[in-house]
């Protein structure tokens, strides 16, 4: 259930924060007091789309989070545990800045909108004022007729096969349509990845090839060029070895040559001699182990060369082969091993169709049966509404073409009077017939869900007096069983309630604020006196009003 909404520079709302129960919690205040306000800021935590136009006026971002309790809600658990967030406590976030942007997060973990709407489903349901109009659309008796049968994941099953039927069906009429043109491409494929197979280049070859070939083509020009050097370095006949061990020597013969200026020097020439000592070594090492091998050179040059044939051959780069070959062997494996040949697509084609078929009909079965037990729960509510003449049935018609819900269209139809034949809702309710058969199909629809917290969103529109006091009566027993949050300019409904929390709007200056707080017994009777009587409130009234509390208080006890 929903146990806190914090709402911080939203709309008209500068900071609030709401502690919720469980039970049936009455939302009531003047027209434009900002009751929408609340609904709006639990549906952006729920995932609705963002506006930067509900950003409270001057204030860079509203802040909007929605704690739920899911102890009781296994669905919800899951979800978060599929996906390692912390499944002990739920509690989504949402910020919308004033330039549009917004962000979302799952208990302190960053989460798309995408996330919230699908975590919302399994936390919460809202029955808005529009629900009338939706209540018109056949694809929505559908929906609540599967939902009160427990078919939900049975459709969803069904809808992937029927998906998974037709793409399968589009494949084979491809194949068929195109088998020549295909025939080409895999023969064209076959002989390029084959001749790939061939070449075998491997990830990072083309670069060692390159290297080598460098090295390979070098190599007896830097084997002639050292060995000169060590020349140079070292022999008998005037390398600088030999001239700067004369050197030394002649100096190191003079007088004073142990200290100033010849000391350093002489030092300095030994460093030298030492260093050319050190270069000739090396060099005569490097030409000692240098080989020249002038057929490994030729096989490197011609690989190098089978190499950029091949490029230029696919108009690519060298360095982009090895990818070209990844890429027409995925090509070749999709048009050999996925669409396989007709026969076996054939195949594949009316197994699925066969699974359809099976998955279609025990839908259709459970269907059937649901319809008769949803039509008596409905005929029951509206009796209790006051159209206890009115005849409600779900009808159930087969349809020739498939279709991913399955073999059957549904439709709610109503004869108000009696001796009337049953007639679609739309060609037979008045307004306030409409709002009634909506409340009573909500009804019915909201027991048999798997979520306890349910919003009404002014579901009660067009009823009035004693047909109130019952609609009040029938979303105080779905409280019972859960939480329900409803919204309501009714007294006759608000005082049915659990809890009461009053909206209204104030002017302070330069500014309008929004507040909201849950009433105490003597707050309660105030409010109903307003929805009662208006802004002038006589004793009359507020007796009223008390006495319509204390009724319905001692009706539930």
């Amino acid at each position: 259930m929903l146990t806190e909404l914090a709402i911080r520079d939203f709309a008209i709302v500068d900071h609030l924060e709401l502690e919720l129960a469980t039970g049936m919690t009455a939302i009531t205040g003047e027209t434009g007091a900002g009751k929408s306000i609340l609904l709006g800021a639990l549906g952006l935590c729920l995932g609705e789309r963002a506006d930067a136009a509900s950003v409270r006026h001057g204030r860079e971002r509203a802040d909007l989070s929605a704690r739920f309790d899911i102890r009781q809600l296994p669905a919800a658990r899951a979800w978060l545990e599929e996906r390692e967030l912390p499944a002990d406590d739920c509690l989504l976030r949402r910020v919308v800045t004033a330039a549009g942007r917004s962000k979302a997060w799952i208990n302190g973990q960053p989460a798309t909108v995408a996330d919230l709407r699908a975590l919302g489903e399994r936390l919460i349901e809202i029955h808005g004022q529009h629900a009338h109009q939706a209540l018109l659309r056949e694809e929505t008796h559908l929906r609540l007729l599967d939902d009160f049968a427990g078919q939900r994941e049975a459709v969803a099953a069904l809808g992937e096969t029927f998906r998974r039927w037709q793409a399968a069906r589009r494949r084979l009429k491809r194949l068929a349509e195109d088998g020549d043109e295909l025939q080409a491409r895999r023969q064209l494929l076959r002989y390029q990845v084959e001749e790939l197979d061939q070449l075998a280049l491997a990830e990072d070859e083309l670069k060692g090839l390159e290297a080598e070939q460098e090295e390979l083509a070098h190599a007896e020009e830097r084997l002639r060029e050292a060995q000169f050097a060590a020349e140079c370095c070292d022999n008998d006949e005037g390398g600088a070895t030999t001239l700067l061990t004369q050197a030394i020597n002649r100096l190191s013969a003079l007088p004073g040559s142990d200290r100033g200026s010849l000391a350093e020097a002489l030092a300095m020439l030994g460093d030298a001699r030492i260093q050319v000592e050190e270069a000739a070594r090396e060099l005569n090492h490097f030409a000692g182990t240098t080989e020249l091998d002038p057929e490994r050179l030729a096989w490197v040059e011609e690989r190098l060369g089978e190499v950029h044939r091949i490029a230029r051959k696919h108009h690519v780069m060298p360095e982009e082969v090895v990818a070209l070959h990844r890429r027409l062997q995925a090509e070749l494996e999709g048009l050999e091993g996925g669409e396989q040949d007709l026969e076996t697509l054939s195949a594949e084609v009316d197994a699925l169709r066969d699974a359809w078929r099976e998955q279609a009909r025990r839908v259709g079965e459970a269907r059937r049966r649901a319809a008769e037990r949803f039509g008596k729960a409905v005929q029951e509510q509206l009796a209790f509404l006051a159209m206890d003449k009115a005849r409600f049935a779900v009808e159930v018609e087969a349809r020739d073409t498939p279709a991913a819900e399955g073999l059957e269209g549904v439709r709610f139809l109503i004869s108000a009077n009696p001796g009337q034949p049953p007639r679609p809702l739309a060609k037979v309710a008045s307004g306030g017939e409409l709002s009634r058969i909506s409340l009573a199909i909500q009804v019915v629809a909201a027991r048999h869900s798997t979520i306890p917290c349910l919003v009404f969103d002014e579901v009660d529109v067009g009823v009035s007096g004693a047909t109130a006091e019952i609609v009040g009566q029938l979303l105080r027993r779905l409280g019972e069983q859960g939480q329900v949050l409803t919204v309501t300019h009714l007294p006759q409904v608000a005082a049915q309630a659990h809890h009461h929390l009053h909206i209204e709007k104030r002017a302070k200056r330069d500014t309008t604020l929004t507040r909201m707080a849950l009433l105490d017994e003597a707050g309660r009777v105030g409010e109903l006196a307003r929805m009662l009587g208006g802004v002038n409130l006589s004793d009359h009234t507020l007796a009223h009003a008390r006495e319509m509390l204390d009724a319905s208080q001692r009706a539930h006890h």
